[in-house]
């Protein structure tokens, strides 16, 4: 089963606002589930370039792998995100 931390999850789904007030509140931002996902790798791999984009201004870690291996970039390259790639 994949969990995911509440940053995770808003950022898997694109939801911007959410993200901020959970950044705001303290959340860690390269915080990993049960599969080694980070918040970027989740937007990367959904695509979600205004997350990204976010997630990158507030410091978030592009070199953190999941348990499998896999980079953010390699997300968004494996999914076809070319704008995401752009912004790694």
């Amino acid at each position: 089963e994949h969990r995911q931390a509440p940053l995770s999850w808003a950022a898997a789904n694109g939801h911007v606002a959410v993200i901020r007030l959970l950044l705001e509140r303290g959340a860690s931002i390269d915080l990993t589930d049960n599969g080694g996902w980070t918040p970027l790798s989740e937007a990367t791999a959904s695509g979600h370039e205004a997350v990204v984009r976010l997630l990158l201004e507030k410091g978030a870690s592009i070199d953190l792998t999941d348990y499998g291996g896999w980079t953010p970039l390699l997300w968004a390259a494996a999914n076809g995100h070319e704008a995401v790639i752009q912004l790694l």
